[in-house]
């Protein structure tokens, strides 16, 4: 497998690293490359959200990795948190996802949770040099798969990714569909990557012991597999 598409430029210094998944250019940058020749539909939403919602748009295009109901668009909270645990052999990964900061990022992540869509799925990318991430979230296993829809970045300028952030890979802006990552060392990447939740010490703990395996090198010189598989067996949403 080897990594072209790299959107997000962050240095000569970190040439050849992303946050892509398998694709063709040489440009650095972080991708869900979900690329498509099917013409994408805009799901409408036109009533104004009660309060404490929000309405998002999903812009349904390509084939699904999986089959998947799209997320709802209309009322979607607003407001508060959600946990999600993601099963694995090597523990359980527990997130707290910020419905207040990306309502429609949390909303997609838990409807495609729900729906079974991240069930027995691999994390397909470690990178150990420069950005220092473990993508997830291609039932392909590829860095190509996606839901069959993307919708709009929920970013701020003042985004930052430390270890423990959760947030959206994706192929540019505002093509996010169900890869996210986790940084688990402090990453220079520029705020262009939706960040919607957080990782208690506990499971940011298990995911450097994976990055301390290392990977296969399949994508350049640190970014691949890695050597130690985390496979999500399940989500559970609390």
């Amino acid at each position: 497998m080897k990594t072209s598409r790299f959107l997000l430029p962050i240095g000569a210094a970190l040439l050849a690293l992303g946050l892509a998944a398998c694709s063709g250019d040489d440009t650095n940058g972080a991708s869900d490359d979900t690329t498509s020749e099917t013409t994408a539909v805009a799901v409408e939403t036109t009533d104004p959200p009660a309060p404490g919602m929000a309405n998002c748009a999903y812009v349904e295009g390509g084939t699904a990795a999986r089959p998947v109901s799209l997320p709802a668009t209309t009322d979607v909270p607003a407001t508060g948190t959600v946990t999600a645990t993601l099963s694995t052999a090597e523990g359980d990964l527990v997130m707290t996802l910020d419905r207040a900061k990306a309502p429609c990022t949390v909303n997609s992540f838990v409807s495609l949770s729900e729906q079974g869509y991240y069930n027995e799925t691999n994390c397909h990318r470690l990178t150990t040099t420069g950005i220092f991430v473990l993508q997830c979230g291609d039932p392909t296993g590829t860095g190509r798969g996606g839901p069959g829809y993307s919708y709009a970045d929920e970013t701020s300028p003042d985004d930052t990714y430390g270890p423990g952030t959760v947030a959206m890979a994706n192929a540019g802006a505002n093509t996010n569909g169900s890869q996210f990552f986790i940084v688990y060392e402090d990453s220079p990447l520029s705020p262009d990557y939706t960040v919607f939740g957080q990782m208690d010490p506990a499971s940011l703990e298990i995911v450097q012991a994976v990055a301390s395996a290392g990977n296969d090198g399949s994508n350049g010189e640190g970014d691949g597999l890695p050597l130690r598989p985390v496979v999500i067996n399940s989500v559970t949403i609390q």
